[in-house]
């Protein structure tokens, strides 16, 4: 189901604007459902231009990878907070909603590709060297406490108030 935005004066289309919002968030709240029930999970994610995906790395089982078995369709948001205006009842901000299906990535060398995307979009490129070192994301040893889920995008609107 596709709708259109209600206000086309506040909806943002430029692509490189998109990928700017996606490319500095670092979480993205997921909604997803297997069944009557709905399951909404904050996680901490990177954004993978080249693949069009936001990268997140879980535990190696649990709810949410349960309920992606049943049913690997998702939708994200991610939001640039631009802060509250006190004293004018306005709350600047800009949002992209995106729809599209989840997936464990197994392909070791797709887990790092997807980990790299995640940890250089959270930490400063010095920092992000280090952790990959530290956590011995290199070895296949580093990468077996994880799992690493991917939103392959299928739509992305956006917009904002400003």
């Amino acid at each position: 189901m596709t709708h259109s935005m209600r206000r086309h004066d506040r909806e943002i289309t430029d692509p490189s604007s998109i990928d700017e919002i996606l490319s500095a968030g670092g979480f993205a709240t997921n909604a997803l459902c297997a069944g009557p029930e709905p399951y909404v999970v904050t996680l901490s994610c990177g954004y993978d231009a080249v693949r069009k995906r936001l990268c997140f790395h879980v535990a190696t089982a649990g709810r949410k990878l349960d309920i992606i078995a049943r049913n690997p369709r998702a939708c994200a948001t991610i939001i640039d907070d631009l802060g509250y205006k006190h004293g004018e009842c306005a709350h600047p901000f800009r949002s992209v909603v995106l729809n599209g299906t989840m997936r464990l990535v197994e392909d070791p060398d797709d887990v790092r590709v997807g980990m790299r995307s995640l940890i250089g979009q959270l930490e400063t490129p010095a920092d992000a060297e280090a952790i990959f070192e530290q956590h011995k994301l290199d070895t296949d040893q580093g990468l077996d406490r994880f799992r690493l889920l991917v939103l392959d995008i299928d739509d992305v609107s956006a917009k904002q108030d400003e």
